[in-house]
């Protein structure tokens, strides 16, 4: 596996209480040097263009002479300082590059990971908040049906948080899907199954905000009854994945149980996904706020594409599950 990494992106200083620092890629970073097949590209940073081909151009303005004077707080959890303009390209660029390898490359073989700070997915289209400023995964999108001429993107987003700014920036487009498993209740508080999309994108926006506590048979049945018949119809020619990892049981912000092995029942799920309907994957990072459990879940990904053979979870889906999956298939229209 191939990951985009950039020491620009530990520049980004959000200081010593935030939970989101650069301890994370140094965690991720030290916890692969133990595994085969790791190489690290340092792809180059994005253009202004390509990031206001999915944000306000006054907002990227805005954004960048915050920076330019010093940076501080945006807002109570979204802070910058001068570096974090650099950081905020490079980790834009390295989700394009995410896409462009994925599409490049021999399906299947050295998958890219983009290892990337500050995360993204909660970057609206003009305004930046739950430590984001950039929508990563959305420029990566774009730059994919710009530059690849790909006619439809589907990103999945397994953050314990919901991904409004993705959600944001697409509902109304039908050449992007977006999915979004969270858990209910938590910040933004967006993500509800009746959002389904407006306008030519009504349909093609996915929410399964999963009660506290749900587990990984509770996510695996989630992704094989609704996430992955939804992409299979929607018949994509790339996915992304915004792959935070915060929905750990041992993840210090969320009310989740996912194991580390969950995480690469998923990737499995999705890499078999991506099979059937003949796409490339890529990942791009999100949350995650426990170091040795980011680590283990980034880790998790790249063994399964190495080779590894996830373990099936033995639990029963819980009824509050099964109830929600019904609302969202009969949202989808997938009965």
């Amino acid at each position: 596996m191939k990951f985009g990494y950039s020491p620009r992106c530990l520049e980004h200083d959000t200081g010593p209480r935030h939970p989101e620092t650069p301890d994370r890629l140094r965690a991720i970073r030290e916890g692969l040097k133990r595994k085969h097949g790791v190489e690290y590209v340092d792809p180059d940073p994005a253009t202004v263009e390509a990031i206001t081909n999915v944000h306000e151009s006054d907002y990227i303005e805005a954004v960048r002479e915050f920076c330019a004077d010093g940076g501080g707080d945006w807002d109570p959890d979204t802070t910058a300082v001068e570096e974090s303009w650099d950081a905020m390209l490079k980790s834009a660029g390295s989700a394009q590059w995410v896409a462009l390898s994925a599409l490049d490359g021999e399906q299947g073989r050295e998958t890219p990971f983009s290892l990337g700070r500050p995360p993204g997915h909660h970057a609206i289209y003009d305004d930046a908040m739950g430590f984001c400023f950039v929508n990563n995964v959305a420029v990566a999108a774009q730059t994919a049906i710009d530059e690849r001429d790909v006619e439809r993107v589907a990103i999945v987003d397994w953050d314990v948080h919901h991904g409004n700014g993705t959600q944001d920036i697409f509902y109304d487009r039908d050449d992007v899907f977006f999915a979004s498993v969270h858990e209910d209740g938590l910040y933004p508080g967006t993500g509800d199954v009746e959002e389904t999309g407006e306008g030519d994108g009504e349909g093609t926006t996915m929410n399964v905000p999963l009660p506290a506590g749900a587990d990984t048979s509770d996510y695996a049945t989630v992704f094989e009854r609704a996430v992955e018949p939804a992409i299979e119809r929607f018949d994509p020619g790339l996915l992304l994945v915004s792959a935070g990892f915060d929905a750990h049981r041992h993840d210090p912000i969320s009310r989740m149980r996912l194991s580390t092995e969950g995480y690469a029942v998923l990737t499995d799920r999705l890499r078999s996904c991506c099979e059937r309907v003949d796409a490339p994957i890529g990942f791009i990072l999100e949350g995650g706020y426990g170091l040795d459990v980011l680590a283990d879940g980034v880790a998790i990904v790249h063994e399964t594409f190495d080779g590894r053979d996830p373990l099936d979870p033995e639990e029963a889906v819980t009824d509050d599950v099964v109830e929600l999956l019904d609302e969202v298939r009969a949202a989808h229209n997938l009965d």
